[in-house]
């Protein structure tokens, strides 16, 4: 029974921030795509550049997309 309590209390804590928790897993899982999916963007002496002007695109694009639409 003590273990139930628990859980609902641990579960009503964490529902407020899911939302913060499932951002950062999709950034997450963006970086890994882009830095290991595509070998192309790691290559070179400069390989994070690829990787922050794919987010700034990203993030561009879904400001954009949220903005006009």
């Amino acid at each position: 029974m003590k273990t139930i309590l628990m859980g609902l209390l641990i579960a009503g804590l964490v529902v407020p921030a899911m939302p913060y928790f499932l951002s950062f897993a999709a950034g997450a899982m963006l970086y890994v795509v882009v830095e290991e999916l595509i070998p192309e963007m790691s290559e070179g002496e400069h390989s994070n550049i690829g990787v922050i002007f794919f987010a700034v695109g990203f993030s561009l694009m879904m400001a954009l997309d949220v903005a006009l639409g």
